[in-house]
């Protein structure tokens, strides 16, 4: 006999931003209920959730009352109350990925202590308190230049610095001043993302591996393509890699593993997002099953879909326009809806400003070489324009 299966389930989300939209849309043909903790009233997911508590994603008695009124909990973002987390699942509350994960996760120190702890290659690095550690610790490890990283509360590419020491020791500018991670640059080949998708029964699979450009000034990913332009050899390297950092979380969960592939063919762990990912936008359309229904499935303990790749896609990161703030219009969306393939996703944001994420695009075509000449000419026609 079957397994009966229940999907007018509650689901709690912590946040209520386009991660939370777009994880509420991926159920919504479904029998599912949403609700969320969010302190704006205008945030991208209010608009859809079936109820919306307001207050501080840190707020004790809030995550309490989102508790009383769900099934399970997850979180479209790091910087959520922990403790109370803890104490809830403590207390019988099923928490997606577990609280504990989060805490290590989300202080990018005990993140990195955690790789080197279970023998997972990633970059050398160093932990630091203040700012006059920072040479000290990149002589130690013998490099010039160097990523320091804000140890909490960085997102969106904010707390990441690019440094040297010969500019630190000629200008003494730090970039922030607490707890720090110095990490030796790497010159790499290509930037990787794996998806990895768990069950807390162990069942595990991964999406195709995708490779990531990034907007140097913002530091957010620009431009991604899926498939990865690697070989097979680095290619299973890269999942069974993610995988192996998923394992030994014990996580249950949706995680972004993010990777460096240096010029060597070496595979170094990045970090790890627990939760939907800017590198699984694409899922929507390119994939038999988005990372946004994998985690609903996980969420309401059903199998895990397929993840196979539907068509070569490539995703584009829609940010506001320099010297655009405020309210806006859009130029340039006839010309691009016009092509087939195009899909335009915008997160109900009501004011824009400069390298804001608004949105993004993925672009479907039957090759790579297609879908990134498609992209292009998306990148670079549309554009946020100061509200006529």
């Amino acid at each position: 006999m079957s397994k009966a299966s229940n999907l007018r389930k509650h689901i709690g989300i912590i946040g209520g931003g386009q991660l939370g939209k777009m994880l509420i849309e991926a159920a919504q043909p479904w029998n599912t209920f949403f609700h969320i903790l969010e302190n704006t009233e205008d945030a991208p997911a209010t608009r859809i959730a079936d109820s919306h508590i307001l207050g501080k994603l840190t707020d004790d008695t809030k995550i309490r009352e989102l508790a009383n009124k769900s099934h399970v909990i997850t979180y479209e973002i790091e910087h959520v109350g922990v403790e109370t987390l803890k104490s809830l699942e403590d207390h019988g509350t099923r928490v997606v990925p577990s609280p504990r994960i989060l805490e290590v996760i989300k202080d990018k120190g005990l993140q990195k202590q955690f790789y080197a702890d279970h023998g997972i290659p990633t970059a050398p690095f160093r932990l630091v308190n203040e700012p006059s550690e920072w040479i000290p610790a990149a002589k130690e490890l013998g490099i010039d230049r160097f990523a320091a990283k804000s140890r909490t509360d960085g997102y969106d590419g904010k707390g990441v610095a690019l440094c040297s020491v010969k500019e630190l020791e000629e200008t003494g500018n730090f970039p922030f001043p607490g707890p720090t991670l110095i990490e030796s640059f790497v010159d790499c080949e290509k930037e990787l993302s794996v998806i990895v998708a768990r069950k807390k029964n162990g069942e595990i699979c991964t999406f195709p591996t995708v490779e990531m450009e990034f907007d140097p000034i913002a530091n957010l990913v620009e431009f991604l393509a899926c498939p990865a332009q690697i070989s097979d050899a680095i290619d299973q390297k890269a999942k069974e890699l993610a995988i192996q950092c998923i394992e030994a979380f014990d996580g249950e969960g949706i995680f972004a593993v993010e990777l460096f592939l240096t010029k060597s063919g070496e595979i170094l762990v990045n970090e790890i997002a627990p939760r939907p990912h800017n590198s699984g936008h694409h899922t929507i359309e390119a994939n038999y099953t988005s990372q946004y229904e994998q985690l609903n499935r996980i969420l309401l303990d059903l199998p895990l879909g397929d993840t196979s790749l539907v068509s070569p896609a490539v995703m584009i990161n829609l940010l506001g326009t320099e010297g655009v703030s405020g309210a806006y219009s859009i130029a340039g969306l006839d010309e691009i809806l016009g092509l087939p393939g195009v899909y335009i996703h915008l997160y109900g944001k009501t004011e824009t400003r400069p390298k804001r994420k608004m949105g993004h695009a993925t672009i479907l075509a039957p090759t790579l070489a297609e879908a990134i000449e498609k992209a292009k000419f998306v990148r670079d026609t549309f554009q946020f324009i100061p509200a006529k």
